[in-house]
């Protein structure tokens, strides 16, 4: 069996609680997403692109609240600032996460990254992503999962792959009616 990892009610009570804000800044001529490139010197995924988000904590009523914070911490967006349009579907990640993608409107800046965790902040106009020639996918074997679909997309000499081009991929169908090319 195939699959893109997803989440079922069971799994979620044994994993680790997270979430994320898909970045939306609309501009004139369209809408653009923002991503972080994770720090070099982080233990877990270092230099990857991201959304901004992380592990729920203690402080934090709710996920949206955990997707808030984190983006606030980690690109100075404060939560005032984010129009939350909605949801996505939750994903388990491989490494143990249940992490909730919120849509957010967010405005075009000034950014200001947390330096120990972000090593830069990068957008991207939407439509740059519908390009076929960008998107590409591979199956894996999982121990646990089976064969998995691992999305990656490619932009100048950034790559979102893994967690994050799953919820970018949500984000495409939903909003452009797009369907990931067949490899």
């Amino acid at each position: 069996m195939t699959q893109d990892i997803g989440t079922t009610e069971s799994d979620a009570d044994e994993l680790i609680p997270a979430a994320v804000i898909v970045p939306i800044i609309t501009e004139r001529d369209g809408r653009r997403l923002l991503f972080t490139r994770r720090a070099p010197d982080l233990d877990t995924h270092p230099g990857q692109m991201s959304f901004p988000g992380g592990r729920k904590e203690s402080v934090d009523a709710t996920l949206r609240d955990t997707a808030l914070r984190e983006t606030e911490e980690e690109i100075g967006v404060g939560r005032s600032e984010v129009d939350i349009d909605g949801r996505l579907e939750p994903i388990q990640t491989v490494t143990g996460f249940h992490v909730e993608p919120f849509i957010g409107q967010i405005p075009a800046g000034p950014f200001t990254p947390q330096q120990a965790e972000v090593a830069e902040v990068v957008t991207f106009p939407v439509d740059a992503f519908l390009v076929p020639s960008v998107y590409e996918q591979e199956r894996r074997e999982h121990p646990v999962h089976g064969t998995v679909i691992v999305h990656y997309f490619h932009l100048d000499e950034y790559t979102v792959w893994g967690a994050t081009a799953r919820i970018l991929v949500q984000y495409l169908e939903l909003t452009a009616d797009w369907t990931p090319p067949s490899s």
